[in-house]
């Protein structure tokens, strides 16, 4: 690779971060052109989060999408899946009824420790709000009453 070309994307490489993980703005761009895709991106990123996570979106209502802007304006996607399940574990104080109800699902039927791709697990039991979820030889059974709150 020529000098040119490592120096270009090597920019590239910089303006990519500047626009999804909160890193510097590289010499040479439009500041606010490049906080305008930034924040369109993120945008994106809080429709994409919602589809996989739709309890979870729903609980924000129309403050959905700046929420999850805020959260993720600094950290890089790690895919949609394990990007809602982040930010519903680093909010799970303020989780109720059904958005509790699909994280302790998930939670039940995958292993995260938030740094590795999440693995299916064998067999796990989960509190959700109003009961239990027991997952055991590949099905997930659902204990005690309908979700609340």
């Amino acid at each position: 690779m020529s000098g040119f070309d490592a120096g270009l994307a090597a920019a590239q490489e910089a303006l990519v971060r500047a626009m999804t993980a909160g890193g510097p703005l590289p010499d040479g761009f439009d500041a606010g052109a490049v906080r305008a895709a930034a924040h369109g991106i993120l945008l994106k990123r809080a429709g994409e989060v919602a589809r996989a996570w739709p309890a979870l979106a729903a609980s924000y209502g129309a403050s959905w999408k700046g929420a999850f802007a805020a959260w993720a304006a600094e950290r890089p996607t790690r895919g949609s899946f394990r990007d809602g399940w982040d930010f519903a574990r680093e909010h799970r104080d303020r989780l109720a009824g059904d958005a509790a109800r699909e994280l302790a699902l998930a939670e039940v039927r995958w292993s995260y420790d938030g740094r590795e791709p999440p693995r299916p697990r064998r067999a796990a039991v989960r509190r959700l709000p109003g009961g239990a979820a027991v997952l055991f030889r590949g099905r997930v059974r659902v204990l005690g009453r309908g979700p609340s709150g």
